[in-house]
């Protein structure tokens, strides 16, 4: 296009472009260190996000916890779909990456405590990242912050300590959500799902989005549910991670789990808002969420405006369990709709 390059389907000029690309060599080279290769919390190779503020890359299971602490904790960005600022690249780079970060955040933890592995499940992972950020219950006591008045000690790089004085602003209860949009998400159909009573199941199908919780009916002894159920959430500004969970519902006893997937919404969310109104746009592919090792994607998983309207249809191989597949179909609605 003439010296000029389509972000999010807009021109954005040669100069910006190539400031753009600049910082992207940055963020690669110290994405490629050794420390950095793999997760700061789980320790699942090839992490694709980051906490710009607190200077750490994440991967996607992760990811979801960061983004459920709000951006006065951790602000994530991805490495491969989001633009990085110049001020946030400086930072990351500051900081070093997951080894000084974890120097800090990690220097006390108690003896015979175990940190989550790439296997962990979601509840695990929560409650390691909000001790270890929100909490900082494994900072040098001397480091933990009581109030903004704190004095840091001028020894922690300046990324870090930007973090530490910002975890002070917790978010108080009662504090309203904003919500930019809201989900659709249609639970269409399960694929030979697990065994939990004597030869079959009962299954249903649980999201939570933030504080929300929604879920479908109960399919009675049936492997191969078909729902075709459409469940709606709102989508809040610090969105996070859609967690599902399947289980074989139980009237006697507590529910059995069949398994679990973390769906991330940012390839939607970001390009349905770059894009604007969907009724403006012929039927195209405007994002992807892309297959990879720590995701729970059969395939990739395109984003698409279809009839006006932006979609995504969603494979699954659930997690954590014997066997499984999910078939999603999810759609943005913006909030003026």
């Amino acid at each position: 296009m003439n010296n000029k390059q389509l972000q999010f389907g807009r021109p954005v000029s040669g100069l910006i472009c190539l400031r753009f690309l600049t910082g992207r060599r940055r963020l690669k080279d110290l994405l490629i260190q050794k420390d950095n290769r793999f997760c700061a919390d789980c320790n699942a190779p090839d992490p694709k996000w980051a906490s710009a503020n607190i200077g750490v890359f994440v991967c996607l299971k992760c990811c979801g916890v960061h983004r459920s602490l709000g951006s006065h904790i951790s602000k994530v960005l991805s490495v491969t779909l989001d633009e990085w600022s110049s001020d946030d690249i400086d930072a990351m780079i500051e900081v070093g990456g997951n080894s000084s970060a974890n120097s800090i955040y990690e220097s006390y933890i108690p003896e015979g405590y175990t940190k989550p592995g790439p296997d962990a499940n979601h509840e695990q992972r929560a409650k390691f990242i909000r001790l270890k950020y929100e909490r900082q219950e494994f900072l040098k006591p001397s480091l933990r912050i009581v109030s903004k008045k704190d004095n840091l000690p001028s020894s922690i790089s300046k990324g870090t300590t930007d973090t530490l004085r910002s975890t002070s602003g917790s978010q108080h209860a009662g504090e309203i959500v904003q919500f930019i949009g809201r989900l659709k998400v249609k639970v269409i159909k399960g694929t030979d799902l697990a065994i939990r009573d004597m030869l079959t199941s009962d299954p249903y199908v649980i999201l939570k989005l933030g504080q929300q919780t929604v879920q479908t009916n109960v399919i009675k002894s049936n492997l191969n549910p078909v729902w075709n159920e459409e469940l709606m959430l709102s989508v809040p500004q610090q969105f996070g991670i859609l967690n599902l969970n399947v289980f074989d519902y139980d009237m006697f006893s507590a529910d059995d789990i069949m398994g679990e997937a973390d769906i991330d919404l940012q390839p939607l969310i970001t390009s349905a808002m770059a894009y604007g109104d969907p009724s403006m746009f012929d039927n195209m592919q405007i994002g992807k969420w892309l297959k990879s090792h720590d995701n729970a994607l059969i395939d990739d998983s395109t984003v698409n405006i279809v009839d006006g309207k932006v979609k995504q249809e969603i494979s699954i191989k659930l997690q954590n369990v014997e066997s499984g597949e999910l078939e999603l179909a999810l759609e943005w609605i913006p909030l003026e709709s």
